[in-house]
């Protein structure tokens, strides 16, 4: 089947080049010249494990390619995806802006009927928003369709090959066969394609978002009140993981949740919440606690050095928002590195993916370092950001001679404490006892 992809970020060209490696004839279409000419050159403008693989084969095979010419991306394709961003907008809701000016300019390009799929994360009744944009200037028929995606960052491509379930929403038939003839090839094995109207297909991508990122927090409250009470939040994590109605995943307390999906979402959910005279007193709640727990180490990190900061060297371990990506957006490490900057300290910090796209944010008010250990050369502390599998076991020995003070400020609760308690380390972590050397 021949598609056209509109929108080259993390969704889209997952997106195109998974539906590539399934057979299908698939065009790229982005306003970014730059980008666009690297991917002909073979250059993967993210990170995402499995997609370079991937994406190679697929443009050296002939079936992925890319264009900045909208009319000439959507030459004969069946079905059109639009993967294109909306970010928060002033008041928090959604920006359709990208979308919406996309949807205009197919309507009078359009040449035979085709289906019109809604893949970025959008708020209800954008179907029908984009629907009546592009019927302004259309003279064939055509079908909205919303597809919403569910990729996690980093294991982006094996949840696009392998789905849980995939969720459509139409109330065309036609639409309904297309989309079931181009999903069969990954729900081989049983997992569900379940259509519903578009309104609701809508809500389901904001409703699984805001409850992830509700679970998240709620275990981050329970980590808090730990504290409190000299209870351990690894274990009662193990406790309530193995309870089959709760289950094991998002369960793990940390500096809160970051990226592209959960922040924007439940903020822009709260947002058409009260638009329909709704108060979701839980998502106000659930963004009032993340805000608090992203910078919760900072007060720790003072009362440490005795109130004064300014002219101390901290080493950061970690700059993306989660490992397996270098995505830093709404990042944890970005708020620390602000709050830390402001007291008067000198930063020297390592990500494997991310320091490029940090870097191009803030700029060298930071130190950015080729490895972990040179980070932690005449440090006063080191602070854990990202939970990246190099820093589980890292060598004691070598962090020893390089640390001026042995203390850790575990954000991701990489370390277990007696372990922590016989290296003879002061370690603060989140929810558990802290280790005093």
């Amino acid at each position: 089947m021949k598609i056209a992809v509109i929108g080259t970020g993390y969704v889209g060209l997952v997106t195109g080049t998974c539906f590539a490696e399934t057979g299908n004839q698939v065009t790229c279409v982005d306003i970014d010249e730059k980008k666009i000419e690297k991917m002909r050159n073979g250059i993967v403008p993210i990170y995402e494990p499995g997609l370079e693989d991937l994406f190679n084969r697929n443009k050296n095979e002939g079936r992925l390619s890319f264009t900045t010419n909208l009319q000439e991306g959507i030459k004969d394709a069946k079905i059109i995806f639009l993967a294109l961003p909306t970010p928060p907008g002033e008041n928090g809701s959604a920006d359709l802006k990208y979308i919406l000016k996309v949807a205009d300019d197919l309507g009078p390009i359009l040449d035979q009927y085709v289906v019109i799929v809604d893949k970025s994360t959008v708020p209800v009744g954008t179907a029908e928003l984009v629907s009546s944009h592009i019927a302004k200037n259309a003279t064939v028929e055509f079908d909205v369709v919303s597809n919403p995606e569910f990729l996690r960052e980093g294991v982006a491509v094996e949840d696009f090959m392998k789905p849980d379930r995939v969720v459509i929403g139409t109330s065309s038939e036609k639409a309904k066969n297309m989309m079931n003839k181009l999903y069969a090839p990954l729900v081989r094995q049983g997992n569900p394609v379940i259509f519903m109207d578009e309104r609701s297909a809508e809500m389901t991508k904001y409703a699984a978002n805001a409850f992830l990122a509700t679970k998240i927090t709620f275990m981050n409250e329970i980590a808090n009140l730990c504290e409190k009470v000299g209870a351990n939040v690894d274990d009662i994590r193990r406790g309530i993981g193995t309870d089959s109605r709760i289950g094991k995943r998002f369960l793990f307390a940390g500096i809160g949740y970051g990226g592209s999906c959960f922040p924007k979402d439940v903020q822009a959910l709260e947002k058409t919440s009260k638009e329909f005279d709704y108060e979701f007193k839980i998502l106000q709640a659930v963004m009032d606690v993340n805000e608090d727990q992203k910078t919760k180490l900072i007060p720790r990190l003072k009362e440490y050095f005795g109130g004064d900061l300014k002219g101390k060297t901290i080493a950061l371990w970690g700059l993306a928002f989660k490992p397996y990506t270098d995505d830093i957006r709404e990042a944890p490490s970005l708020y620390n590195i602000k709050e830390l900057l402001e007291a008067g300290c000198i930063i020297k910090a390592y990500d494997p993916e991310a320091a490029a796209n940090v870097k191009g944010v803030i700029g060298d008010v930071i130190t950015y370092t080729k490895g972990p250990y040179e980070a932690l050369k005449e440090a006063d502390a080191l602070m854990i950001m990202t939970e990246w599998p190099q820093f589980r076991t890292p060598e004691f020995d070598v962090m020893n001679v390089l640390l001026k003070n042995k203390v850790i400020f575990d954000g991701r609760n990489l370390y277990e404490l007696d372990a922590m308690k016989e290296l003879g380390y002061t370690y603060y972590s989140i929810g558990r006892e802290t280790v005093k050397a």
